[in-house]
């Protein structure tokens, strides 16, 4: 479900970001594509006026990741690509499976790429792949991560067409130095606390208030939930699970973990009610 940067670095909610965690939250349960003037009525929630959503939509859509497409209707909608619902399923079990900030299988998995030099434009885009996905570098040309992400990495090399540069192996830490040691080397754990800061900090509050409330008008929970998973489903991403007794004490990370889980309880099924309001 990642497509960039996350609104927690101070980057703001952009549309096209905001339309990708639109179809990863709702858009999946429309009968058929979701027309542009639903498109145009939800963002609109969010605030987004309808000139940027379009323009987001034809961005995407050059990308391969959205197709044109009638609805049942029809009015002239937007459908997943195949590659899209892809990243989406990855980004399913990234976004919903990281509450507990723990990795889905024990070990690491281990990525070792050769490019040769007629082909050097791919290096960056390893590079920037496997940093995107969540690795940590052990040395030059040796990329980790928690070994339950094998399966996302494995379909996101084939889509971008760079798996036959790639090596995966599953393996264990022996040493020499502690493992908590050693993650610390391998990724920048005080870059990834700032983040998971920056999202307490936006969207903590908004749970709070919601705590305080009895009622949980539909427009109101699609829009905080919304932002709050537009932000949220990044993070697994930069954070990709490290096991929770190789980090510092007290890490943020899971008490932002616990905000987004509760967030996602108290407004995902109110939401849903705004979003299929025109359908009932």
């Amino acid at each position: 479900m990642s497509e960039q940067q996350p609104s927690p670095t101070g980057q703001a909610h952009t549309p096209r970001s905001l339309i990708v965690t639109l179809y990863g939250a709702y858009g999946r349960g429309f009968p058929g594509p979701v027309p542009v003037a639903e498109l145009i009525r939800l963002l609109g929630a969010a605030g987004v006026d309808a000139p940027a959503v379009r323009s987001a939509v034809s961005r995407l859509k050059r990308r391969g990741l959205l197709l044109p497409a009638r609805s049942a209707s029809g009015a002239a909608g937007y459908a997943l690509s195949d590659d899209a619902r892809q990243l989406l399923a990855d980004g399913d079990r990234r976004v919903y499976g990281a509450f507990d900030g723990a990795p889905t299988a024990d070990g690491w998995v281990l990525a070792v790429f050769s490019v040769p030099e007629s082909q050097r434009a791919k290096r960056h885009v390893l590079r920037s792949t496997l940093a995107g996905l969540g690795f940590g570098t052990a040395a030059p040309g040796v990329w980790l991560a928690p070994a339950g992400l094998y399966e996302e990495t494995r379909h996101t090399l084939e889509r971008i067409g760079c798996a036959g540069y790639v090596d995966l192996f599953r393996g264990e830490h022996l040493g020499f130095a502690a493992t908590a040691d050693a993650v610390g080397r391998w990724w920048d754990l005080a870059a990834l606390a700032e983040l998971h800061e920056a999202f307490l900090d936006e969207h903590a509050p908004v749970l709070r208030s919601w705590e305080a409330r009895a009622g949980t008008p539909p427009q109101e929970a699609y829009r905080d939930y919304l932002l709050a998973l537009d932000s949220w489903r990044h993070l697994p991403y930069a954070d990709p699970g490290l096991p929770t007794r190789l980090l510092p004490s007290g890490w943020p990370g899971l008490r932002s973990a616990e905000v987004f889980r509760a967030l996602h309880e108290r407004l995902r099924e109110a939401g849903a009610h705004f979003v299929n309001a025109d359908r009932r």
